[in-house]
């Protein structure tokens, strides 16, 4: 029997991870199109933001400029690069390379442009994970398609694919088919994951969200299945030794008591919610658990003839996961609610809460990664985890994010222990590494960032960069292999 290693492998993947729609502005240079994100307007924690199908005069859309990595990605690779990342996890915005989506040729600016970035990457020995789909499909799918409703657009999405796959077939090794695809079990998951066009409310964010169509959602879903495992099988013929993961939006929901409802009520969550999305990308089918719940929801899922061939050969290489936060369930609906990454829950009282009212629960993400290995058993990486907090810039410039630190340094430790525990952890990329904007309220002054961005709410600033105290922690824990957090 080999023994216990309380260490973090050697080779492990130390990065950051950001998402184009959130990053890189430029929403209308270099030939690209308008993604389903460049309609979203601004919103606060308060505020739900609006999904106008045109943009309107003398509203903030986040996304135009987001944090202008598209005219300052060398000077933030060089960041990347001086705190010592061995990987950086960003998304190709759909729409820069085929403007509609289902356009018959490629927007050969938009390739130059990850070509550039890929370069720059290269130059500092950062490997590139890249996630195809985060958040932004082309609007124009949304319009002539209703998204992922149609099966057409998984044959759009694998065309795109195959052009990326072989432009960067020597250059890209990590890929991952579709961010956080879980949140399409969720009504909030309808445009921003499904391209789903809203009818009436057009409120987004918040609970008083588009009317729902539960039946419309998990179709949308099955057909991002077949695309992820269409994309997979293809991947792996252009070059074999590429490495496709999945990414699911992990919430770790605890029973709120020993009471028997609480505990199935919990297991059912976890089963919906977390473990659907990555049993049919990881095992190559649908759960037990899925087909009882479309019976009992009269969710009918129209199946081509080989669809159940095509999940089966196309299962990802490796396990990807967001983990912020976790909550509580219970069967009483009177207990008290809080808030969390893409849903809510109820308040424990052993945890205290960011100001965005995320739980911070760093033991969580151990017990998280645990229940995940020990049903599959591939690697994994965590590809996004990290405090959104109000940053202060101090009269001589400094900013003292001892509370990221903090947090960032639970969590680290808590996946030493997974790893002692015996999981397959192989990188770890803390999301929003720069600040950008937020992808529920669409706000900046919800920082994540190693990296000051100087934007604020309204859009208004220098865009100039400048390193967080976290900044120079964070590259002692890179230096050190996770062995220095103090």
């Amino acid at each position: 029997m080999n023994q216990i290693t309380r260490h973090f492998p050697d080779g492990f993947l130390w990065g950051g991870a950001t998402a184009a729609n959130q990053l890189e502005g430029g929403y209308n240079e270099g030939g690209k199109g308008l993604s389903t994100a460049d309609v979203i307007t601004a919103g606060t924690h308060t505020t739900p933001r609006k999904i106008t199908p045109v943009p309107e005069q003398g509203m903030n859309y986040p996304s135009h400029e987001a944090v202008d990595f598209y005219h300052h990605y060398k000077e933030d690779i060089r960041l990347f690069a001086e705190m010592g990342f061995k990987v950086f996890r960003m998304s190709m915005a759909w729409s820069r390379i085929f403007p509609n989506g289902d356009d018959a040729q490629p927007n050969e600016a938009g390739l130059k442009f990850y070509d550039d970035v890929f370069a720059e990457l290269r130059k500092y020995n950062i490997e590139p994970l890249v996630t195809i789909s985060h958040y932004e499909a082309p609007f124009h799918l949304a319009q002539e398609y209703n998204g992922w409703t149609d099966r057409r657009v998984a044959d759009f999405y694998v065309n795109y694919c195959e052009v990326i796959f072989n432009r960067y077939k020597d250059t890209v090794k990590y890929w991952l088919t579709f961010n956080e695809i879980n949140i399409l079990t969720m009504p909030f998951g309808s445009f921003m994951a499904g391209a789903i066009m809203p009818e009436g409310n057009t409120e987004f964010g918040h609970t008083a969200g588009p009317a729902d169509d539960e039946q419309q959602r998990y179709q949308a879903l099955h057909h991002q299945f077949l695309a992820s495992a269409r994309a997979v099988k293809l991947g792996h013929s252009i070059n074999p030794d590429f490495k496709i993961g999945c990414m699911i939006a992990y919430m770790c929901s605890y029973p709120l008591t020993c009471n028997p409802d609480d505990i199935m009520l919990a297991q059912q969550k976890d089963n919906l919610t977390n473990f659907l999305c990555s049993d049919v990308q990881v095992r190559g089918a649908y759960p037990g658990f899925a087909k009882r719940y479309f019976a009992d929801k009269g969710i009918e899922i129209a199946m081509g003839e080989h669809d159940e061939q095509i999940l089966q050969e196309g299962r990802v290489d490796f396990y990807t996961c967001s983990y912020y936060s976790s909550t509580c369930v219970s069967a009483d609906p009177e207990q008290e609610k809080i808030g969390g990454n893409l849903s809510m829950g109820l308040k424990n009282p052993y945890l205290q809460a960011s100001a965005w009212e995320w739980q911070i629960d760093p033991k969580g993400l151990r017990w998280s990664l645990n229940n995940i290995y020990n049903r599959y058993q591939i690697p994994m990486m965590v590809v996004e985890n990290g405090l959104g907090a109000v940053d202060t810039v101090e009269e001589d410039g400094s900013i003292n994010d001892d509370y990221r630190i903090d947090y960032l340094r639970g969590h680290i430790a808590e996946m030493k222990e997974a790893v002692a525990d015996g999981v397959e952890l192989i990188g770890y990329t803390p999301w929003g590494c720069i600040d950008l904007v937020s992808a529920g309220t669409g706000e900046m002054k919800k920082r994540y960032g190693f990296i000051y961005v100087d934007k604020d709410n309204e859009g208004q600033g220098t865009l100039e960069r400048s390193r967080k105290k976290s900044f120079g922690w964070y590259k002692q824990v890179i230096e050190s292999n996770g062995e220095e957090l103090e």
